[in-house]
C-alpha cells in the first residue's frame, strides 16, 4: 500500500466567503508522485502536468487534483463528502500503484466529453424537468459528471442508452 495516511483540511473559498460549498486538502503522509501517471491512465485526467506530476479529474461536478503530497477537491457539501471522496481516491491511488506492472502510464490528459455531442442526444425541448433552465446547461452538467441520462425525463430509451455509452468512456464513480 503506497498511501496510508493523510490529514484533512476543510475550508471555505477565500474569494467567495459566503459560498455554500467547502473545499478540502488532504495532506498526504506519503509521496504518491510515482503513482500519478498510472492513476491518470486508469481514471483519465482532464489535465496532466509532468513536473511535478499532477493530475486533475472532473467527476460528479467536482475537480479533484492529485499532487505528490496533497489531494485538492472543490465544491463539497461538507466534511463527510470530502472524506468519502478522499477515501475513494486513496483506494484508486493504491490500486493503480499495486497494478502498475499491468498499466501503461499516461503522461498527458485524456479526451473529455463534448457538450455538443451530449446535446445531440437530448430532446432539446428546454422543458426544465431536469431542474435546469436549458438542455445546454443540462448537457454541460452531464459532461462534468454531475448529471446523467436518468436525470432527463423526456429522453427516449435509445438516446438514453447512447448517452450512457458515450459517457461510459469518460467517467467513473466514487
Amino acid at each position: 500500500m503506497l498511501l496510508k495516511n493523510y490529514k484533512l483540511e476543510i475550508f471555505n473559498s477565500e474569494c467567495m466567503p459566503g459560498a455554500m460549498s467547502v473545499h478540502c486538502f488532504a495532506h498526504l503522509d506519503q509521496d504518491v508522485g510515482e503513482a500519478i501517471p498510472y492513476l491518470n491512465a486508469v481514471l483519465g485526467g482532464v489535465t496532466y502536468v509532468k513536473d511535478p506530476p499532477t493530475v486533475t479529474f472532473k467527476s460528479q461536478g467536482k475537480l479533484i487534483t492529485v499532487h505528490p503530497r496533497k489531494i485538492a477537491i472543490n465544491a463539497l457539501k461538507d466534511e463527510a463528502e470530502a472524506r468519502k471522496i478522499v477515501e475513494w481516491i486513496k483506494r484508486e491511488i493504491n490500486t493503480a500503484w499495486e497494478n502498475r506492472n499491468d498499466i501503461e502510464p499516461m503522461y498527458e490528459a485524456t479526451p473529455q466529453p463534448q457538450v455538443f455531442e451530449i446535446l445531440k442526444l437530448l430532446p432539446k425541448t428546454n422543458c426544465k424537468e431536469c431542474g435546469q433552465p436549458t438542455c445546454m446547461v443540462f448537457a454541460t452538467q452531464v459532461a462534468e459528471g454531475a448529471k446523467g441520462s436518468e436525470d432527463c425525463l423526456p429522453i427516449d430509451d435509445e438516446n438514453s442508452k447512447k448517452l450512457v455509452e458515450y459517457m461510459g468512456q469518460f467517467h467513473f464513480d466514487f
